[in-house]
């Protein structure tokens, strides 16, 4: 018998025998296409603001967030560095490419800072993650925390490197082809096409033999152990995928706002990924992207709301924070889970598992 079947096998309990199985991708699912007509059709319909601030905000957040759902869901990894890890792609992107700031840029093209700039923060990431896995639970996060904390203060202490709290600023953006590629329109189906490759390689990879492996080991560690399969090596794998998906979702936040300082990786934003991923439910790909598009949506209207009413904007965090208790409360799985609730409860009763059955 292969390690692969056994692999399958050790990630099939009981309960997820009884889950109805899914296609990949899903393309028998009406919302699926309607979702994606819409995005598609986004710039003929949405002003620049709703485009840009709203919508590609919410898809690059929601790459973030994927990243952190893959090892999550799927890995039983929670890792609080994952914006740590965008963030050192956006400054490696400025620090190699070219900026405002020529005295610490070295003015390399884009096709050579951004891969460079993937390549280190890939690397960063897994290393990281080879220092994580070596612990367990509450351990876990606090190091991937840490990681997070002190890349922060260093980035806002370090003037040579990362021009300390002020940042980079004023990053340069690619042009070729005759298009300006930070432009509204050409900018969003930049970050809708790496947010779909991102999407899809995640559900690729959660069908695949190490998608499938690495749920057994999620599961079940020392029965994967016994079966032959390297623990520690499978989550130091999913680290580095994880982290790459990260790194690009860095190279384009550094291009969004054209500068990258310590703020835009604080640790209150590196917990602000882990509430987006657990809104938006850690089981599906999806949910990452549900829970960004709240938690934009939240973050630009309700600070406005907030001014309106003569109150301190911040408090919209109150509001993110209240959110997230009830949907954490009503639901285990946020907004999916929730959703998948409701679905059933509309359900025949005959339709539903271990409906129709008769008492005996």
């Amino acid at each position: 018998m292969s390690l692969a079947h056994d692999a399958r096998v050790a990630v099939r309990p009981a309960d997820v025998a009884q889950r109805p199985a899914r296609t990949w991708p899903e393309i028998n699912n009406p919302a699926a296409w309607i979702v994606a007509v819409i995005l598609l059709i986004m710039p003929l319909i949405a002003s620049g603001f709703f485009l840009i601030e709203i919508f590609a905000t919410t898809l690059i957040l929601g790459i973030m967030a994927l990243s952190l759902m893959f090892l999550a869901g799927y890995g039983g990894m929670v890792s609080l560095m994952q914006l740590t890890i965008a963030g050192f792609s956006a400054y490696m992107v400025a620090v190699f490419g070219v900026s405002g700031n020529a005295n610490i840029s070295l003015g390399w093209p884009w096709w050579l800072a951004v891969p460079m700039a993937l390549a280190l923060a890939t690397a960063f990431g897994t290393l990281g993650g080879a220092l994580a896995v070596r612990t367990e639970g509450i351990y876990t996060i606090m190091i991937t925390l840490a990681i997070g904390a002190a890349f922060y203060y260093f980035t806002n202490q370090n003037w040579a490197i990362f021009n300390g709290h002020t940042g980079i600023n004023t990053v340069a953006t690619p042009h070729f082809w005759g298009v300006n590629w930070r432009a509204d329109i050409p900018f969003y189906y930049v970050v809708l096409a790496v947010a779909a490759l991102c999407y899809f390689a995640v559900e690729y990879l959660s069908r695949a033999p190490f998608g499938l492996a690495l749920q057994g080991v999620r599961d079940n560690p020392r029965r994967m152990a016994a079966l032959g399969f390297n623990v520690n090596a499978h989550r130091v794998a999913a680290y580095a995928f994880a982290s790459f998906v990260a790194a690009l979702a860095g190279v384009l936040q550094v291009w969004n706002y054209r500068q990258i300082s310590p703020g835009s990786v604080s640790v209150g934003a590196c917990i602000d990924v882990l509430i987006i991923a657990v809104v938006g439910g850690i089981t599906r790909p999806i949910g990452p992207f549900i829970g960004a598009l709240i938690f934009v949506l939240l973050r630009t209207f309700a600070l406005d709301f907030l001014v309106r009413l003569g109150l301190d904007g911040n408090r919209f965090r109150l509001l993110i924070g209240l959110g997230f208790l009830a949907i954490v409360f009503w639901s285990s799985d946020g907004v999916i889970g929730l959703w998948q609730r409701w679905r059933q409860s509309r359900r025949p009763a005959a339709n539903r598992p271990g409906g129709g059955r008769g008492h005996g």
